[in-house]
């Protein structure tokens, strides 16, 4: 028997032996009784008791489940059949058949309600005994609080469903289908009214609003609890950092089934949590309901063109709409709802204008992300001011900016992609509009039990959205020191990427006046978008005919270059370096000319013949030439491209070179590598226009080929560029190491996202000669400046995020210590709930913002940094933005 085989059979002798009486002893564990029979199955004991002291333990364990040796085998037996009864007060009055639901299993037990004249009714004296009652009406069923904690956090985190849950505690009772199952389960929205500070409103529940159960996100704008009540003192130029960032999208996930109705499954929560009050709602649905929705002229969107073409059958909704915080991606109060029909306007116009109702309406500026914003946003104003409930309009002071994710945004045309993109918009800072895709794969795990629930019951399941939001709550500190932190460091590298660029046209033949130029233009576009987009590419399409007459132009230049070298004895000191670094470019196709070389060489330097006699291994006995110093019979069979040159660069280290051949050659040099980096440029938009040409316009095989074959050529000459620069970088400082992911297109991304890519250097240096190349140039800037700015936007929007962090908990900690003089209690008990939930709850917000303090204690400095660069920033002018 092997090891493993013997650990199985002890582990499953075990087992067995525990079916049984085991090795314990048969007399009573308390008392010594010989009639010891009963056992527990949920104390930690595996003891034998009689029945007098196994009834006295579990006075207070009221639903262990007990079993009883008889019959040579334990019986299933409970505490009621024992004759134990619940007693909840003085004078009892019996109820044998009350269940209560346990994480054990479902119990059978006595319980024995107070009857005296000072009783509570029986539902509260459930309550009081921390069980909650199924009913308020006669309970006969209750399960414990602990239990529906368990359950909640079980659903928050796996997802497990009411009726799962239930079904898996029956089991736990009896899992062979003997006994029948009743299926009772029941739950309720008290604990987040609870949360809410409901509970402490003199005015009762029946008071609460639309809305008001909901976690809050932190970072959003809330005059008068994180930013000040009136935001009419603030200037002009920093209004923006006030601005409201709201994500719309749809879930066609989420469905529900005809399975009920809300006459018949109103539910409890009539619009106080995330989803909007479903009476309003279906009465705006109907009045509205001839409205016809607009086609698409962007693409063929299926979310606008197609939604009367989807099936609704059997389906009360076909999924939900929503609106969220986009910058710290959580769910608003009032921001979801049921689509009917595919993803329509009406009901998308009604379900945003709902949660952006709970905002003030100082907040200066909104900014709608929505994957289909192009479309939306056109006859928005004529829908809301025709069709939305006059408690819905939103204020006609405020201002409104339209935008698409940026997941989204290459799925539309051209001019959707730089008229709606983050990217290139000014005061949105790094927010990417994507924040409902995060939420939904959390939600969406409870898609296939909330499907067929009935519409009530769906809706509150459905707002697991508060467990959401509060563990973002949480996590806030970690999160907005990552983000500050992320954004200080790339804000640096597009800063110093920026100021090398305009280094490098300010000295070009371009020259300061066309950064002031292009400014102006970046700057109107900005302020009104009916100016030209200098986003928009301006630069001509190159065709594959222009290709190969460049590459034939290039040709003859090569041939012109080669045939230009030629050596004379009166040769000067910088035709001689001059020529020397062109061998060093061709030297396998002029060996000839190496040999002229050297005997010139020798008599500027002398001292050359000795490097060479003693620089080479010398295998062989030949002779040495008297002349170049190295021998005959190594020259000859050398290759030429390993013969060494020894320029002054080279040799300088060793012995003590002529100053101004080294001068000559650092020029000459320099002046080669800013040739070779043009000819890298060059080939790259050759190589680019021609792959792109290709994309576009070649089709059939021959062509593709013939194209291809193009390509290789003009790949092949990048190649051997790339080459020739690597021998000289490092002679200045703006020559940067050429690496081969340094060598690509200025548009080329380099496998980062839009808003993060760098330009690579070898655009920076010196002036692009070319129209078409100025044109694209001056397109890169205007999209450099954007990075640049958005990044530090993004630091001024984090900090400001991070003080209304603090201030917000801060005036939730003072909000509930009020709440504590507020609302007096008739009953002396109850107050004394009260005061220490309103304390309890004070201290968890005082708790955290202490955590988030001591987690950015660090960032002061960098806030003091930023308020001094700040007026660069808001030297732009404000943009203003109609609702008309």
């Amino acid at each position: 028997m092997t090891a493993d085989s013997w650990k199985h059979q002890t582990y499953l002798d075990e087992f067995i032996c525990l079916e049984g009486r085991g090795n314990t002893c048969h007399s009573c564990h308390n008392c010594g009784d010989s009639d010891a029979v009963f056992c527990c199955e949920d104390c930690f004991s595996v003891a034998l008791y009689c029945q007098s002291c196994v009834m006295n333990l579990h006075q207070n364990m009221l639903l262990h489940r007990l079993k009883k040796w008889d019959d040579r085998y334990f019986h299933p037996m409970t505490l009621k059949q024992l004759g134990l009864h619940i007693q909840l007060g003085h004078s009892a009055a019996f109820d044998d058949d009350f269940t209560v639901i346990d994480v054990h299993g479902i119990h059978e037990v006595a319980l024995d309600f107070c009857d005296c004249e000072y009783a509570s009714s029986h539902y509260k004296q459930i309550l009081r005994a921390r069980w909650f009652p199924a009913t308020s009406t006669d309970p006969q069923t209750a399960a414990p609080f602990t239990v529906l904690k368990h359950f909640y956090l079980l659903s928050f985190e796996s997802k497990v469903s009411a009726f799962e849950f239930y079904h898996c505690v029956a089991c736990r009772s009896d899992n062979t289908g003997v006994k029948p199952m009743k299926d009772q389960y029941s739950w309720c929205n008290l604990k987040a009214l609870k949360w809410a500070g409901c509970g402490h409103d003199p005015a009762g529940v029946s008071t609460t609003k639309e809305g008001e159960i909901v976690v809050l996100c932190l970072t959003c704008p809330h005059p008068g609890k994180n930013v000040p009540e009136t935001l009419e003192d603030i200037s002009p130029g920093n209004q923006w950092i006030y601005s409201l960032f709201l994500a719309i999208n749809a879930n066609f996930h989420l469905k529900c089934q005809l399975v009920s109705s809300d006459d018949r499954d109103p539910g409890l929560s009539q619009g106080w949590g995330y989803f909007i009050k479903e009476s309003n709602y279906k009465v705006y649905l109907q009045e509205n309901a001839s409205l016809a929705q607009e086609k698409s002229n962007c693409v063929s969107h299926n979310a606008v063109n197609m939604v009367d073409m989807k099936s609704s059958k059997g389906l009360t909704a076909m999924g939900v709409g929503t609106v969220v915080c986009t910058r710290h991606d959580m769910w608003l109060a009032n921001g979801i709802g049921n689509l009917q029909k595919g993803e329509k306007y009406l009901n998308m116009d009604y379900i945003v204008f709902s949660a952006l109702s709970h905002f003030s309406s100082s907040i200066p500026s909104i900014n709608f992300s929505y994957d289909i914003a192009c479309q939306w946003h056109k006859k928005l104003w004529h829908r809301v001011s025709t069709a939305l409930p006059l408690q819905l309009h939103p204020s006609s002071t405020q201002q409104y900016r339209f935008f698409i994710p940026k997941f989204h945004l290459a799925a539309h045309i051209a001019a959707c992609q730089t008229t709606f993109s983050f990217d290139w918009s000014p005061y949105v800072g790094r927010t990417d509009g994507e924040a409902p895709e995060h939420g939904w794969a959390d939600i969406n795990r409870v898609a296939v039990s909330t499907k067929e629930m009935a519409p009530g019951t769906r809706r509150y399941v459905l707002d697991y959205f508060g467990d959401w939001n509060w563990k973002k709550v949480t996590g806030l500190g970690r999160t907005l020191l990552r983000k500050i932190t992320d954004a200080t460091y790339a804000e640096q590298d597009h800063h110093h990427a920026l100021v090398d660029l305009e280094g490098s046209i300010k000295q070009s033949e371009l020259g300061a006046a066309s950064l002031v130029a292009w400014t102006e233009e970046v700057i109107a576009w900005e302020s009104d978008h009916t100016k030209p987009n200098p986003f928009n590419s301006q630069s001509q399409e190159i065709t594959q005919a222009t290709v190969c007459l460049a590459l034939i132009q290039q040709d003859a230049k090569d041939l012109e270059e080669g045939s230009s070298i030629s050596l004379h004895s009166e040769v000067t000191p910088s035709i001689l370096i001059s020529t020397g670094l062109d061998i060093e470019n061709v030297q396998n196709a002029l060996q000839c000319h190496i040999d002229s070389w050297i005997d010139i060489q020798v008599l500027y330097m002398p001292f050359i013949a000795h490097f060479r006699a003693t620089g080479l291994s010398l295998s062989d006995k030949g002779t040495v030439d008297e002349t170049t110093g190295c021998p005959k019979a190594k020259l000859n069979s050398i290759k030429a491209k390993d013969i060494p040159l020894f320029l002054p660069s080279s040799i300088c280290n060793l012995t003590t070179c002529n100053a101004k051949l080294l001068e000559v050659e650092w020029s000459l040099c320099l002046a080669q590598a800013n040739d070779v980096l043009e000819e890298c440029r060059s080939h790259i938009r050759l190589c680019h226009q021609l792959l792109h040409f290709k994309a576009q316009q070649i089709r059939r095989q021959s062509l593709n080929t013939r194209a291809q074959k193009t390509i290789q050529v003009v790949e092949d000459r990048l190649i051997l560029s790339h080459e020739k620069q690597l021998d000289h970088v490092g002679w200045e400082c703006k020559f940067l190491p050429l690496r081969k992911s340094d060598l690509r297109p200025m548009g080329d991304l380099g496998g980062r996202t839009q808003g993060t890519a760098i330009m690579s250097w070898i655009w920076h240096v010196h002036g692009i000669p070319s129209d078409n190349a100025r044109l694209v140039l001056h397109m890169e800037w205007c999209k450099m400046r954007a990075r640049c700015n958005q990044w530090f936007e993004e630091i001024q929007l984090l900090l400001e995020e991070m003080r209304r962090v603090l201030e917000f908990l801060d005036w939730q900690a003072k909000w509930w210590e009020a709440w504590v003089t507020l609302h007096v209690a008739e009953q002396s008990e109850d107050n004394e709930g009260l005061v220490a939930y309103a304390k309890h709850q004070a201290a968890i917000c005082r708790s955290l913002s202490a955590k988030f303090r001591a987690l950015w204690h660090h960032v002061t400095a960098l806030r003091l940094m930023h308020r001094q660069k700040k007026v660069l920033l808001l030297m732009r002018p404000r943009i203003e933005i109609s609702m008309s």
